[in-house]
């Protein structure tokens, strides 16, 4: 970092531009292959990796001038939603209360922000593992459109759902970050060629003559009873409901119309149909980790080469990523795809259909963009619900359609809850619309500037008794 801050401070003194991000500090989730450095995932299957290259959004930024403090926590291969899963304990604590999670996977990030520990940090979204934690930690996080950012240096989870993106302290700030971070990318074909547009350009235009719609389906959420499985539906929290719809009356103050009822019926079932997808890319990705070219090897004597494996694997990897081989490798075998794996897939299909609906200029809504809560709650006490897979995974249930259609989100803070914790609203777009979602998310700071919530102070550093 140092040596980085001298290479700005060179350049500024020789009349060369340092970049748009010169000096700025970051960090960067483990998660991303930084040339030189441990690349950790958080797994013991990774703990001695050093990588052997610069991931595209870390050389990007670099390049931009920021400077890179180091690596941050997150859950083991970002399998997770509150960080709590990595192989490198105390796993991140939300700066605003000790006691409770900071979310996840990219929890790491979205607490350095919120601290103060680095102006930006690098994180991941496959189901809102940006959104989420930012939500519970206060600050700016932003999943892009699929196909934005590249992926390559990015340990893969789900390879079509994950997308990297900014965490940040405003807006502004998040924009500028993934200014520079965006744009095609030779090594991975899934990075869309289409040209950068200027995030800065259009941020101060206001939200005068945008569509923005609330939809009652992400005000209700549904899960399984624990005790007999069946699925239940409630209400949000009315903090939440309050924080989101005081969004929508500021946002309408500044000339925004706001279109209710909008239907979004498949949302519900995203939290299944992620539960299978993402196991059955998991399972294929992790396969990749058995010892033999790179990551942990068992010290153990071994007969055959399965036996190595095994024994590597069961020793390298956590509770979290075997739980994921075991489901995925279940659900996409010959015999049960069709039942399972193929379902999931039609279930993808029909939420991308409801964006595709609501946001066609031709259709009968024709919004720029939905206004959302990001989470069913504010940020849970360590240790609620880890080890629950279900209900770790219903963290992310409004999160999660957007990674299964790939499209852009923003998660805002959005109010404080009674006891002092950050509330998060969202905002999802069209394909490529992070520049309406910045223009909305500018304005709605703006008009909110001045809130008794935005000066609150007083849940940081707290813990419980």
């Amino acid at each position: 970092a140092l040596a980085q801050a001298d290479a700005v401070d060179a350049k500024i003194a020789a009349g060369e531009d340092p970049g748009p991000l010169a000096g700025v500090p970051f960090t960067v989730k483990d998660i991303f292959t930084v040339e030189g450095t441990p690349s950790t995932a958080a797994s013991r299957m990774l703990a001695n990796f050093i990588a052997p290259y610069t991931a595209t959004p870390v050389e990007r930024l670099e390049a931009a001038g920021a400077v890179m403090l180091g690596k941050v926590n997150l859950d083991e291969y970002t399998f997770g939603s509150s960080s709590e899963s990595s192989a490198f304990q105390p796993s991140p604590r939300n700066p605003w209360n000790l006691n409770r999670v900071p979310g996840g996977s990219s929890g790491g990030s979205t607490a350095a922000v919120a601290a103060g520990e680095g102006a930006l940090s690098l994180g991941t979204d496959t189901a809102g593992s940006i959104r989420q934690p930012a939500a519970f930690c206060g600050v700016v996080g932003v999943k892009p459109t699929y196909g934005r950012v590249s992926r390559y240096g990015l340990i893969a989870f789900g390879s079509s759902l994950d997308v990297p993106g900014p965490v940040a302290r405003n807006v502004t700030d998040a924009a500028l970050m993934l200014q520079v971070m965006a744009g095609a990318d030779p090594h991975d074909s899934t990075a869309v060629t289409l040209p950068v547009p200027d995030y800065l350009a259009d941020l101060e235009k206001g939200v005068r003559g945008l569509r923005i719609g609330l939809s009652p389906d992400y005000f209700r959420i549904t899960y399984p009873d624990p005790q007999s499985g069946d699925l239940r539906e409630e209400p949000l929290p009315e903090a939440i409901r309050a924080a989101v719809l005081h969004a929508a009356e500021v946002l309408a103050g500044q000339g925004a119309e706001i279109v209710e009822d909008v239907p979004m019926p498949h949302t519900r079932y995203g939290i299944p149909a992620y539960f299978v997808i993402s196991r059955v890319e998991a399972a294929s990705n992790l396969h990749r980790f058995d010892g033999v070219k790179y990551g942990y090897r068992t010290a153990q004597p071994v007969a055959d080469l399965r036996e190595m494996y095994r024994k590597s694997r069961g020793e390298g990897f956590g509770l979290q990523p075997k739980l994921r081989i075991l489901m995925g490798m279940y659900v996409s075998a010959a015999q049960y795809s069709e039942q399972y794996y193929t379902r999931a897939l039609r279930i993808r299909t029909l939420i991308r259909r409801d964006f595709e609906r609501v946001f066609d200029p031709q259709g009968d809504y024709r919004l720029d963009a939905l206004l959302t809560p990001t989470t069913p709650t504010a940020a849970f006490p360590i240790r609620d619900v880890y080890g629950d897979s279900v209900l770790m995974q219903y963290a992310d249930q409004l999160t999660v359609p957007a990674n299964h259609a790939g499209v852009p989100g923003l998660s805002l803070p959005g109010g404080l809850d009674s006891e002092g914790l950050p509330l998060g609203i969202q905002l999802l777009g069209p394909d490529f619309s992070e520049s309406t979602l910045f223009r909305i998310g500018r304005a709605y700071e703006e008009a909110t500037a001045e809130d008794a919530w935005r000066t609150v102070e007083r849940g940081r550093w707290t813990v419980d008794d």
